[in-house]
């Protein structure tokens, strides 16, 4: 079941920064951000995002997990696990995710979940902080999900 009647498909993805954002390592990735969440938000299915300032070139790298300015995140809500693929998988955001080892630490453990949310409901970044952690500690389930489980679940990815 790739959508949930009166639910909507939130995911996090956090990711440590290989420099501070200001560093020319990173000066790619961050010139990219206003691009890429701009066409995720003009995409079909495409519900919302956990915003930064809105400051440009800046994307949400404000809201630093454990104090780590370079310990960055993305939350978004989508209709349907089908409308975040397609953005995912389908789009220039392929190419910033197949090239993320140039921008990112290998994190060692799990960094991305999907789970279901109420039709309306905008989950926190502590909130969705602890589906990771749910991921990382019981494994996948119907309550927080990869995208191996999606595929195994509901034949989707």
């Amino acid at each position: 079941m790739n959508a949930r009647p009166g639910h909507h498909l939130a995911e996090l993805n956090v990711g440590r920064l290989l420099a501070p954002t200001d560093d020319p390592l990173v000066a790619e990735f961050m010139a990219a951000l206003d691009l890429v969440n701009g066409l995720g938000k003009r995409m079909p299915g495409f519900v919302w995002m956990m915003e930064g300032s809105g400051a440009p070139g800046t994307g949400n790298t404000e809201a630093k997990i454990g104090g780590d300015a370079q310990y960055v995140s993305n939350l978004t809500v989508w209709e349907s696990v089908d409308t975040l693929q397609a953005f995912v998988y389908n789009t220039v955001h392929r190419q910033f995710l197949d090239r993320r080892a140039a921008w990112f630490e290998v994190m060692g453990q799990m960094h991305f979940v999907m789970w279901w949310v109420p039709a309306g409901h905008r989950p926190s970044l502590e909130e969705a902080l602890a589906k990771l952690d749910q991921l990382r500690v019981e494994g996948a389930s119907d309550a927080a999900f990869d995208w191996a489980w999606v595929q195994r679940s509901w034949g989707v990815a």
